[in-house]
């Protein structure tokens, strides 16, 4: 099965916010240093959306679904372009970009093993518990509106007694990058 890539030629794609108890989120590093980020990946052709967050989940990080408690998802798909030096031109269809929908996902035991030696090219080689909002930060620069639009749409049922004050950096990182939108909860 390949991936989805719509006519406007942005792939479909997951995107997973693992959370543990005390409100801080699983990041991985790329390998050879290339930055932090989330899991995500490609949604297949006929595959659902909930079932491709868990294989990817699986996948770069070794989690099973049973490890794991679907707290929320965002409503609609967030879009990133990539650079154009990202582009594969030479792919059909080319892939201009990703649409996310993204998964608030809590661990429900804290003696999780992450592994990623599921794929035979790692997603990942390191990982760290860090802050709701640091990931903003980490991400490579073309994925950030994306990153805050996901976090600020999941943080109020990530949080329902309240959100996270956000960080000294937050209006320098974010400044061009406002995004206002409605949870979506799991019921």
């Amino acid at each position: 099965m390949g991936d989805l890539i719509d006519s406007d030629g942005f792939r479909a794609n997951v995107g997973i916010i693992l959370m543990r108890d005390e409100g801080e989120v699983f990041l991985g590093r790329r390998p050879g240093g290339r930055g932090w980020q989330f899991p995500q990946g490609g949604v297949r052709v006929g595959e659902k959306l909930e079932d491709a967050a868990y294989r990817e989940l699986y996948e770069e990080i070794g989690v099973s679904r049973t490890d794991v408690e679907l707290v929320g998802r965002t409503t609609r798909w967030l879009r990133y372009r990539l650079p154009s030096r990202y582009i594969r031109r030479h792919q059909r269809p080319v892939c201009i970009g990703q649409k996310q929908r993204w998964f608030l996902l809590r661990l429900r035991r804290v003696d999780v093993t992450f592994d990623f030696a599921h794929t035979n090219e790692p997603e990942f080689d390191q990982w760290r518990w860090a802050s709701y909002w640091e990931p903003v930060k980490e991400v490579i620069y073309f994925k950030r509106l994306v990153y805050t639009r996901a976090l600020l749409e999941l943080a109020p049922i990530a949080f329902p007694q309240g959100q996270p004050a956000f960080p000294s950096w937050w209006e320098a990182v974010t400044a061009r990058r406002r995004a206002v939108v409605s949870p979506a909860p799991i019921e």
